[in-house]
């Protein structure tokens, strides 16, 4: 477990031995809200909790309110659709936060939040960066209305006019980053107002989605700087 938790949230700290007499430890167990809550179990006991083989002696129990829903004021923002990999998931969120995003807007066919895997990967930033999950036609629906707000949608899609560090990002944006298989639906590519491509040498065909996602942010976090 990393980053800040969310104590209002709290529902359950579980911990080793061994993690509870380190400074993280300590730091926790002054900061929780109710001695009652804590629970030392053994490494044993951990590693079946945490289901993964080297586990940091940490486990907490948080309500599911403790996750934002509402954006950050400001842009830019990403629409992620179809995005399957838990793995890929977390880290487009952790990445967001690095990268200033207001927000990330996922389709239903996205992978569950709160599956262990995006939970792992998000390292803490699950509970920061604000998270719209919009079901079936709200995705699309999403789109055309921040359109019609002047938010100009930039997708990431084959056979993009120009390069991603050809565009400026200064203005209202929203990112669309499709499926690590697929792409973008052929839906999301026709709603965007700009294609962009990431420039490859060799003979890679594609980049993986969380990378490419990475690449957009991060672009748009310099531009912001400059």
């Amino acid at each position: 477990m990393a980053g800040e938790i969310p104590f209002t949230y709290l529902r359950g700290l579980y911990m080793t031995e061994d993690f509870a007499a380190g400074a993280g430890g300590r730091d926790l167990l002054e900061k929780a809200p109710a001695a009652d809550i804590v629970t030392f179990v053994s490494d044993e006991v951990m590693r079946h909790m945490s289901g993964t083989e080297h586990p940091q002696g940490v486990l907490a129990l948080v309500d599911i309110g403790a996750v934002r829903r509402e954006p950050l004021s400001g842009y830019p923002a990403i629409f992620l659709e179809d995005i399957q990999d838990p793995g890929n998931l977390g880290t487009i969120i952790r990445t967001a936060e690095a990268a200033g995003i207001s927000a990330v807007y996922m389709s239903s066919g996205c992978a569950d939040i709160l599956s262990p895997k995006v939970v792992r990967s998000t390292m803490g930033c699950l509970f920061r960066v604000p998270l719209i999950r919009l079901d079936g036609e709200e995705f699309y629906v999403e789109i055309k209305r921040q359109q019609e707000q002047g938010v100009r949608f930039v997708a990431a899609a084959l056979g993009g006019t120009r390069a991603y560090d050809e565009i400026s990002y200064d203005e209202k944006t929203a990112f669309l980053v499709g499926n690590e298989g697929n792409g973008l639906s052929a839906r999301a590519i026709a709603s965007a107002d700009e294609k962009t491509i990431i420039p490859m040498e060799g003979h890679v065909e594609s980049l993986n989605a969380a990378v490419a996602a990475s690449i957009l942010m991060f672009e748009a976090a310099r531009q912001r700087r400059v």
